[in-house]
């Protein structure tokens, strides 16, 4: 029994292997990482788990999930929300005979922003393990520190959601990706998110002085002030946000 549970660790270990963030992007069409909303204050902890706050959970994934996503430089914003339902992070101390393997239990939204609807009517369930490696296989508890393990499974939680994505390509229009960035290995910068629509623009370059003639040109009079009546033009109308927390 105990050999047929660690093969099926090692097996999913295999299916995702988070490793490869310099390698190219999958082909996932018209993909652009707007919101990336992560909430975990419902979370579950485990029985033999390491405490963990909602921040210090919610914050790893987000990273992890920019990380992964902002290589993707489409022209179609999608928005993705995380709510951790349960995690389990191994304890240090534990025996071989009972070493416990980290894992978060995740539940996964996604929203396509320009026809403003959710992708998924209901959450999809996600059960993120660590990465398997000579180090784990004795309990990660016992060879790694809390934030080792945090990352682990926060790297893994984005390579599985972009497993999830390929699977369901047809989402992300029927052309091939415009790009193959990869990563920061490359020093490729992707595209900002919708969080950085608002960063104010560069100031514009001032004009350049010119030093003041010595012949002093005739003052010419001022015009007469115009009749024409000028109309304002309307105000740009965009259309809102899909809440992005609803659903989580």
């Amino acid at each position: 029994m105990r050999r047929l549970i660690l093969a099926s660790l090692m097996a999913l270990a295999a299916c995702t292997n988070a490793n490869d963030l310099d390698e190219p992007t999958a082909d996932l069409g018209n993909f652009l990482l707007g919101h990336n909303v992560v909430i975990a204050s419902k979370a579950q902890k485990g029985p033999l788990s390491r405490d963990a706050s909602a921040e210090e959970m919610s914050t790893a994934i987000k990273a992890a999930i920019d990380d992964r996503f902002l290589r993707y430089d489409g022209d179609h914003y999608y928005h993705l929300g995380v709510s951790v339902e349960g995690y389990n992070i191994a304890l240090p101390g534990v025996p071989l005979v009972a070493a416990p393997k980290s894992v978060l239990i995740l539940n996964l939204t996604v929203w396509d922003d320009a026809q403003q609807v959710k992708l998924t009517p209901e959450p999809v369930k996600l059960t993120v393990f660590e990465s398997f490696s000579g180090d784990t296989i004795i309990g990660s508890g016992l060879t790694k520190s809390k934030e080792e393990q945090l990352a682990n499974l926060a790297a893994n939680t984005a390579k599985q959601i972009e497993q999830f994505l390929e699977q369901n390509r047809e989402w992300f229009g029927p052309l091939p990706a415009p790009t193959s960035a990869k990563g920061r290995a490359m020093g490729i910068v992707a595209k900002p998110g919708l969080r950085d629509a608002t960063a104010p623009a560069a100031p514009a370059a001032a004009a350049p002085v010119t030093a003041p003639s010595s012949v002093h040109a005739p003052v010419a009079a001022p015009a007469p002030p115009s009749t024409t009546e000028v109309t304002p033009p309307p105000a740009a109308t965009g259309g809102g946000l899909v809440p992005i927390t609803s659903g989580l």
